[in-house]
């Protein structure tokens, strides 16, 4: 049988494991300074304008 869980508890542990969540990711963002900010968004840019450039067509036309 299953074991009884608070729902309340469950939520507000989901809501605590989102928030350390979004918290890493705002130190991870803003614990840089900008020109690594800079640096890091112009090649995320090249490596997608490099990538793009690579692609190949398709023969038959659709795409």
């Amino acid at each position: 049988m299953a074991d009884v869980i608070n729902l309340r508890l469950a939520r507000k542990a989901r809501a605590r494991a989102q928030a350390e969540q979004a918290a890493a990711h705002n130190r991870a963002r803003h614990g840089q300074t900008l020109h690594a900010r800079k640096t890091q968004a112009s090649e995320q840019e090249r490596t997608a304008r490099d990538l793009a450039g690579k692609r190949r067509d398709r023969a038959d036309g659709d795409d």
